[in-house]
């Protein structure tokens, strides 16, 4: 059982109306999981979408790192909806399916990855674990990624953390009986 229901788009005020409108007009295209939940207070709702959709959509880092940083944010928050979303957004950008299985499994992928792949996990893991990089990782993230790649990432790590948070704080469910996160 979540604890919030879906906005019924015929009853929302004219602010939640506003936002609605822009999220299915922009890039998402559609109203899912954390919003229907953050859409209770317009005002936040406007800005994270907008701060979420330049993260996902406009940042300087390409799907196939944006998205494995998203996926070791879901996986660090066990925000199963979040999971859901993005495992085939990251496929789709160019993350190996090895990968993003051992991820869900709770396995080490490193040996998996690409340079810039192992940059982008050794930050974030170092991130949302120890709540900061060793100068080693800032530097190799750094030389993957440049500085707005390096900025970027930072900004993605904590709107998803923020987003992960809503999901796990409402029990916002994965669409269909999908498999959870073990």
């Amino acid at each position: 059982m979540t604890r919030f229901a879906e906005v019924n788009p015929a009853a929302l005020t004219p602010a939640q109306r506003k936002v609605y409108d822009a999220m299915i007009a922009g890039p998402r295209g559609a109203v899912q999981g954390p919003f229907h939940v953050l859409l209770r207070s317009p005002e936040l709702c406007a800005r994270a979408q907008a701060l979420g959709a330049f993260l996902r959509f406009d940042s300087a880092l390409p799907p196939r790192l944006s998205e494995l940083a998203i996926l070791v944010t879901a996986r660090f928050w066990t925000a199963q909806f979040e999971w859901y979303m993005h495992a085939p957004f990251a496929a789709q950008g160019g993350l190996s399916a090895d990968i993003i299985e051992a991820m869900r499994t709770g396995g080490d992928p490193r040996a998996l990855m690409q340079a810039d792949e192992r940059a982008v996990y050794d930050f974030a893991v170092a991130t949302h674990e120890r709540h900061g990089v060793e100068d080693a990782v800032y530097a190799e993230a750094h030389a993957q990624l440049g500085e707005a790649g390096v900025v970027d990432l930072v900004g993605l790590l904590g709107y998803y953390t923020m987003i992960s948070m809503v999901l796990n704080c409402y029990e916002v469910p994965v669409p269909g009986g999908a498999t959870p996160l073990p």
